[in-house]
């Protein structure tokens, strides 16, 4: 479904001003990013050197992504409800605050996880409401035909951090403890809220703005199942996410059975993946990709199936010791494709779903983000105790390959940006 124009939307896209609004919002969400990132690695490390319980690392995983799935519900119908940019100021806010509680709990003596746990818990119900804001807010800054690049842009932004924040981290946690990393993250937070305040963002108008917030609920999920192409890729999205987590988090376990148990081997695992992305974010920002999204979402899938096929091939199925730095050349290569296939759907649904119900496509998508790499640990991670990680993450990319065939079937062609 064609998006209305950039004056229908009460949008900024069109201002001669909006690559400042653009270098203001990215730098802003970098920012947070970064500190959010601080966090995430500290808070992990805090609890295995407390704890070294797998059971308290597992509560942690969960209370860091279900939290985060159910408010995307909510958190779609808001941003299609109200200004975007102030859900995000209010979320980024609301985090700060219970990361501030933290630190101040933990100066002053803290004993026991449930601080810890309540404070993950929070954090992702923020990134629930941010997601689905920030995936709509994008479209009402950036022109319909600069959307491609700017997300490889971000793409690329958030997988340097995946590389700087781990370093950062580790550096801050074992100088200054978990205290100074949560006040970082507090400092990098109101940074991040002062660039984005300064961006004009219109809230949408809306045509039925009398309806109530279940009723809009119920038309969000009514117009993905109703809308074919809509529909179909976020099923995909979803089947392709689930069967990334063979090659994305059982490749530490692969790296120790085939390659051996040196620490600087699974750095170098963690760094090959997030230079893939950043480079991947990087071309399709430079390059624009393909004008028919449904073939660049179609291509990107191929190279991750087949890249996945060629990971577990490197290790030691064929009867050979495998070649860590041909294993790592097919992991960078993963990540790019991956880069690659999320910048394109993200751009796809900024293009084709229309302002006013972007918030709610955003929140199901979220939804699955948060669902569908839990759930794939759930099924492949017991496996990888009876099967070798080789094998799983070869399977994983022959049905990769097979559910793309079966979309490329069915799926719309030249499915290209709006004008």
């Amino acid at each position: 479904m064609p998006t209305s124009s950039a004056a229908e939307a009460g949008d900024v896209a069109a201002s001669p001003h909006w690559v400042r609004h653009v270098v203001l919002f990215l730098g802003g969400q970098t920012v947070s990013l970064f500190g959010s990132s601080l966090v995430q690695y500290a808070i992990l490390w805090y609890l295995t050197l407390e704890t070294q319980s797998g059971t308290v690392l597992a509560l942690a995983t969960a209370f860091g992504f279900l939290p985060q799935a159910f408010a995307s519900v909510f958190g779609g119908v808001w941003a299609d409800r109200y200004n975007r940019k102030f859900l995000l100021i209010g979320a980024d806010a609301t985090i700060a605050a219970t990361t501030l509680v933290l630190a101040v709990m933990l100066w002053q003596g803290l004993s026991g996880l449930w601080p810890v746990y309540l404070t993950l818990a929070i954090r992702s119900l923020g990134a629930g409401i941010q997601m689905p804001a920030v995936g709509a807010l994008l479209p009402q800054i950036v022109p319909a035909d600069r959307l491609m690049r700017v997300n490889g842009i971000n793409m690329s932004i958030q997988s340097a951090m995946t590389i700087l924040a781990p370093a950062v981290a580790a550096a801050l946690f074992a100088w200054l403890g978990l205290q100074a990393v949560l006040m970082v993250d507090v400092g990098t937070a109101a940074i991040g809220i002062g660039l984005v305040a300064l961006i004009p963002v219109a809230t949408i108008v809306r045509s039925d703005r009398a309806a109530g917030y279940l009723d809009d609920m119920r038309a969000g999920f009514a117009y993905v199942r109703h809308h074919a192409v809509i529909l179909r890729v976020l099923l995909y999205f979803a089947l392709v996410f689930f069967l990334m987590a063979p090659p994305g988090y059982l490749s530490p376990l692969m790296v120790v059975r085939t390659f051996g148990e040196e620490v600087w081997k699974l750095t170098v695992n963690e760094l090959a993946f997030g230079v893939g992305m950043m480079l991947g974010g990087a071309l399709i920002s430079a390059w624009g990709g393909w004008r028919d999204r449904m073939r660049m979402l179609l291509a990107s899938s191929y190279a991750f199936g087949l890249l996945s096929i060629a990971l577990g091939l490197s290790g030691s199925v064929l009867g050979w010791s495998g070649v860590f730095a041909l294993y790592l050349a097919f992991m960078l290569l993963l990540g790019g494709a991956v880069a690659l296939f999320s910048t394109t759907a993200m751009t796809l649904f900024q293009e084709q779903v229309e302002p006013a119900m972007q918030g709610r496509v955003f929140g199901v998508q979220g939804i699955i983000l948060a669902l569908a790499m839990p759930i794939g640990m759930l099924v492949f991670g017991p496996l990888a105790d009876v099967v070798s990680v080789e094998w799983i993450t070869i399977g994983a990319g022959f049905l990769t390959i097979i559910v793309t065939v079966i979309l490329g079937f069915r799926a719309p062609r030249a499915f290209g940006p709006t004008t």
